[in-house]
This record gives structure tokens, C-alpha cells and sequence, in this order.
């Protein structure tokens, strides 16, 4: 480096100092503020009665009874819905790739629904389609002879994998319709003349195509979907029981239905370590796909 570029240098780091100073306090304050708490015996119906409790708030967690169904559920929950939305968005957007009238339109409705808020999805699903009485399914049901299914109380874990699913599904569309145009055209056409057939030509050419595309959807849906809460809030509460209690929501309630700050601390760090993990076992994961392909 030259001696003229030096101070240029300097300077930058210096100009962008204040804005990484900032943005570091904006992250470490509010996480040593949760690792004090999670140390602490701090209700908020006794403030006047907090003490040092060491490690007990973990112990508290751990053997909380809703703590491993919390941890299946929120497992279930990313798992089914990544299965959904990167098989049914490669689909989808593989026929909707194809050239034919109104395709713009059919494109931007089936994006629209990644920009409609979680709780407005969910207060339509929970009112317009699954209610049991007056719900468009119910009706299906109904038509058909059959008795219609109360999916809340019979399935509901199921039922929100399904909003969840809806909502996500239009971001993997939207990449993976953004890829396939990048996608060698000329390649395709000459596969098509040697005769091969569209399903040869999606194994061959359009899935390794889309393999980093569909590395990028994973990574990015699980640590979102990690943090699913406004749905189960607005349609089963965490329930029947603790049926769709997934951690973020076993977190609240320890934090604002039983207001046991010290308890919610320690859930907020087993739940910042458990996207670590998973951010890792992903990062390790797709890291070689990407280098791969």
C-alpha cells in the first residue's frame, strides 16, 4: 500500500468508527442486560425482592414441563415448513417460468402474500378459511358431504406449519423465478432437440441450477422461522395445551403471563444459542454446497 493511501485509509476507519461503535452497543447492551437477568431472581409482581440466583433460572427452564415439547415444536415448525416451500417454490416456479398469457400477473400474486403482515395471515386463515362453522374449508367439507374439520383444536400445529408455509412460500417463489431467468436458455434448447424430456431436463439442468438459490432460501427461512410467534399468539394461543408452544412463545409467557424476568432471560439465551446451532450446522452445510457448485 501506498504511503498517499494510508492516510486515506485511516480516514475511512475513522469516519466509520462512530457507526460500529453504535450499532455494537445497539447489539451487546441489550444481551448483557439479558445475561444479568437470567442470573437474577426478578419477578415483576415483587421488584423489591430481586437476588442473585446464580444458574437457577436455566434449571427452572430446562424443567419447565412445556420446555421439550417447545423445542419439538419449534424443530417441526422449520422443518415442515422448509420442506413445503422449497419443494412446492421449485415447482411452481418451474410452471410459471414457462412463457404463457397473463404470466406477469400470476407472478405478482403469487408473491403478494410475503408482504402481508403475520398477524393479518393469520386472522384470515384462522376467520376466513378454518373456521369450522363459517370457514371457505368448512363449506368445501360441507359440499362434499363430509364433516368439517376444527382445525385449531383437531390439528393445530398443522394449521399454523400452513399459514407459516403460505407466507414463506412467495419469498422461495420469488427467488427461484429470479434465478431460472439467469438460466442458460441455449443449454435447455439443445437438450430439448437431443430429445430429452422435461423431466430429465429438471434433474439435469433446473435443480443443480437452483442448488445455490435453494441454499440461500433454507439459510434465510430457518432464522426467521425460528422466531414464528405473532401467528400462535393470534390463532391458538400456544395451544390446545401446549400444542403449537414453540420456544419464542414459551418465552413470552414466562415473560408476560407469569412475569418471571429471570426465567425469560434464560429462555432468550437458550433460545439465542439454539440459533447458533442451527446457524452453524446450516452455515457448515450450504457453505460446501455453494463451494461445490
Amino acid at each position: 500500500m501506498s504511503e498517499a493511501a494510508q492516510p486515506s485509509s485511516r480516514a475511512g476507519r475513522l469516519t466509520a468508527a462512530p457507526a460500529i461503535l453504535m450499532l455494537f452497543a445497539w447489539m451487546i447492551v441489550p444481551l448483557v442486560m439479558t445475561l444479568y437477568f437470567s442470573t437474577q431472581y426478578y419477578n415483576l409482581l415483587y421488584p423489591g425482592k430481586t437476588k442473585f440466583v446464580g444458574l437457577e433460572n436455566f434449571t427452572y427452564f430446562f424443567t419447565y414441563p412445556s420446555f421439550l415439547t417447545s423445542i419439538v415444536n419449534t424443530l417441526l415448525l422449520v422443518g415442515s415448513v422448509l420442506v413445503i416451500t422449497v419443494v412446492f417454490g421449485v415447482l411452481i416456479s418451474v410452471l410459471v417460468d414457462a412463457k404463457f398469457p397473463g404470466q406477469g400477473i400470476v407472478r405478482m400474486l403469487l408473491i403478494s402474500p410475503f408482504f402481508i403482515m403475520p398477524t393479518v395471515s393469520a386472522l384470515v386463515w384462522k376467520n376466513l378459511l378454518m373456521n369450522p362453522v363459517s370457514g371457505l374449508f368448512a363449506w368445501v367439507f360441507q359440499l362434499f358431504g363430509l364433516t368439517p374439520i376444527n382445525w385449531f383444536s383437531d390439528w393445530p400445529l398443522l394449521s399454523i406449519i400452513l399459514i407459516v408455509a403460505w407466507e414463506w412460500l412467495p419469498f422461495a417463489i420469488l427467488i427461484f423465478v429470479t434465478s431460472l431467468q439467469s438460466m442458460d436458455q441455449e443449454q435447455k434448447e439443445a437438450a430439448q432437440m437431443d430429445g430429452a424430456t422435461p423431466v430429465a431436463i429438471f434433474r439435469h439442468l433446473t435443480l443443480p441450477h437452483l442448488a445455490r438459490p435453494i441454499a440461500v432460501v433454507v439459510m434465510v427461512e430457518s432464522i426467521f422461522l425460528l422466531n414464528v410467534f405473532a401467528e400462535i399468539f393470534t390463532t391458538t394461543g400456544g395451544g390446545p395445551g401446549d400444542a403449537t408452544t414453540n420456544l419464542p412463545f414459551l418465552i413470552f409467557t414466562q415473560a408476560l403471563l407469569e412475569f418471571d424476568v429471570g426465567a425469560a432471560s434464560a429462555g432468550g439465551l437458550v433460545a439465542v444459542v439454539l440459533a447458533n446451532l442451527v446457524a452453524i450446522f446450516l452455515i457448515r452445510l450450504i457453505g460446501k454446497s455453494l463451494t461445490q457448485a
